[in-house]
């Protein structure tokens, strides 16, 4: 299996990301139309304030790898997950949560719009990003027994086993102090469960079988730890301005893998995690350099 060492990623990302950016833009305008205007503003600021668009690329790549067709509806699909991504972000940027007033470069949706309406805007996502994925797997071709189980993996991913509880978590965590194993619960459901569910409904909707969607699944794993152990890193070696967000999780009196191992040995650890997620792929015969790529990108990204 090619390690993709030989993809031109920043090219394949750029193209992926105008591509996740466009269906971003078909959504909206959809959902515009069904949702009040008080909310819709928040929504769309929190939506289309940039980032990574990690989430829809490892969609999109999963369901390509696992033979689907790309095309427009693929990646529909994929920015379902993005919608509920800034869900999670517009409440985790709350006064009582994280009280950031920054995030990628720009003010967070309460700054402007206030508490309420980014409150109830992000949990109109939720059902959104549902009715999102519903619609895509239809367009792909999906009975509907594969289109539900898509809309489960979602929203399974979603809540209070996944990202929801990941963050009451993280907030129980706050000025205390976490092992390794603590961190890897908390960090698996926050920041893990819905990157893993993005692998995983790519495969379910190109119909793969049950041991390639196991492979995705442990490469989501493997790769949604190192994701966050990157983070720690950059936190504590970058500025705020650097890194378009604040405040990092230090200053939160939050524990980190830094804070638990220190940065040499969180390095280590997150390049460790990066070899899992490779291994994964390849003891499930599942060829894609792009995914091998994105294992790298995921700790060598400078933000």
């Amino acid at each position: 299996m090619t390690d993709g060492t030989s993809l031109d990623l920043e090219a394949f990302l750029l193209r992926e990301r105008e591509q996740v950016e466009q269906a971003l833009e078909r959504s909206l305008r959809y959902f515009s139309d069904h949702i009040p205007t008080s909310l819709a503003e928040p929504a769309r600021h929190a939506v289309m304030a940039g980032g990574k668009r990690l989430r829809p690329i490892l969609c999109t790549v999963a369901y390509r790898t696992c033979g689907g067709s790309a095309g427009p509806a693929a990646y529909d699909l994929g920015v379902s997950l993005e919608l509920l991504h800034a869900y999670s972000l517009m409440h985790d940027d709350l006064p009582c949560m994280d009280n950031a007033e920054l995030r990628r470069g720009r003010p967070t949706p309460h700054t402007l719009y206030g508490e309420e309406a980014t409150v109830r805007a992000g949990l109109a996502l939720i059902p959104v990003a549902s009715l999102q994925a519903l619609r895509a797997a239809r367009a792909l071709g999906c009975d509907e027994d594969t289109a539900k189980a898509v809309v489960r993996e979602l929203n399974r991913a979603a809540g209070g086993g996944g990202m929801v509880g990941g963050q009451y978590l993280d907030l129980l965590a706050e000025g205390r102090t976490l092992g390794s194993g603590g961190l890897d619960d908390l960090h698996g459901m926050k920041t893990g469960a819905l990157l893993t569910a993005s692998l995983v409904i790519g495969g379910l909707a190109a119909r793969a079988p049950e041991s390639t969607l196991a492979g995705l699944r442990e490469y989501g794993r493997a790769v949604g730890l190192a994701f966050q152990v990157t983070d720690d890193i950059l936190d504590e070696t970058s500025t705020s301005a650097a890194l378009g967000k604040n405040p990092s999780d230090g200053l939160l009196a939050k524990s980190t893998y830094v804070s638990l191992h220190g940065v040499e040995e969180a390095l280590r650890r997150a390049r460790a995690l990066a070899d899992e997620a490779l291994e994964a792929i390849r003891a499930a015969a599942i060829e894609a350099p792009e995914l091998a790529a994105l294992a790298r990108y995921v700790v060598e990204r400078k933000r």
